[in-house]
């Protein structure tokens, strides 16, 4: 029984330290980004087929849970080890279109659950700074096909739900944002994402 827990013990903890190591990667070449500006500009309102899985396309500020991340590209298993993905096909946050991010609710958004109609969220490329607005917060079956066209720009944030479910959860979490404000700015102005403070 002590050796069965010690080797569970040792499986959770080198999954941790994996998911650490792949997001501070992911935070690095975010940097990297910022500075050269490598992304196509947001209001060119490309989608992102062309980007790589698990490389960053933009981050994510949630003041009110003190989320900051990085999301990447994809939102296979893998990606999300470094972070919220980006779901492909769909735009970058502040272009026309729907742009949806997803990550575990026992990683990067494990505290989603508490955000709730009319917080402030930002999104950050280097070309674009966008604050939204949450309009929605709706809880819908694993199955259900909820995440809607626009021609506007829209945000959509997805997890599984309830956010502390044992096992995999039967529900998931869709919030979605409007545009508050949106300030177009050269790539050098954005602040660096430092460790999150969550």
């Amino acid at each position: 029984m002590f050796g069965a827990g010690f080797l569970l013990l040792a499986v959770v903890g080198s999954a941790l330290l994996r998911a650490t190591v792949m997001r501070q990667r992911a935070r690095a070449e975010w940097l990297k980004v910022v500075k050269a500006a490598t992304l196509t500009p947001a209001l060119a309102g490309m989608t992102m087929k062309a980007v790589k899985p698990g490389a960053p396309v933009v981050r994510l500020l949630v003041p009110s849970i003190r989320l900051d991340e990085v999301v990447v590209e994809g939102i296979d298993d893998k990606s999300l080890w470094a972070g919220p993905g980006h779901m492909p096909g769909t735009v970058l946050p502040g272009v026309a279109g729907n742009s949806v991010i997803s990550a575990h609710r026992d990683r990067h958004f494990h505290r989603l659950d508490e955000i709730r109609v009319g917080d402030m969220i930002e999104t950050q490329t280097p070309y674009v700074q966008v604050t939204w607005r949450i309009v929605t917060r709706q809880i819908v079956g694993r199955d259900e096909r909820v995440l809607k066209r626009s021609d506007e720009p829209l945000l959509t944030l997805t997890t599984c739900w309830p956010t502390r479910f044992v096992g995999p959860a039967p529900d998931r979490l869709i919030l979605t944002a409007v545009p508050y404000r949106v300030r177009e700015q050269a790539p050098q102005t954005l602040p660096p994402a430092t460790a999150s403070r969550s």
